[in-house]
């Protein structure tokens, strides 16, 4: 037994539209995460020389600003997702579930 009401949602092409936006948008932030963090830790495996080049004369290495680069980068994908998700999809849901009602 199946809900009218949802029914009436899934069928709804701005539902479609709404699932394609937001797949496509988790799946591309979701590589580019596993790009950066990937490539981070292939050059910690492969090319430890390079992460260990010291900055300046002090003790700080340029593996630990790079590190921290992933770091800021992770936060602020999760931030790109967030406002879009409360912003723009918010709208969306808001609207479908407006014309979905009996």
């Amino acid at each position: 037994m199946r809900d009218p009401v949802i029914e009436r949602i899934q069928s709804n092409p701005e539902y479609q539209a709404l699932r394609k936006k937001r797949n496509r948008l988790g799946l591309m932030l979701t590589l580019l995460m596993l790009a950066v963090y990937y490539g981070y830790i292939a050059l910690i495996a492969f090319d430890k020389e390079f992460l260990a080049t010291p900055l300046g004369a002090g003790v700080t290495t340029l593996g630990i600003p790079i590190g921290m680069g992933v770091i800021i980068f992770s936060v602020l994908i999760t931030g790109l997702y967030v406002r879009r998700a409360n912003g723009e999809f918010d709208k969306l849901t808001r609207d479908i579930l407006k014309d979905a009602k009996p």
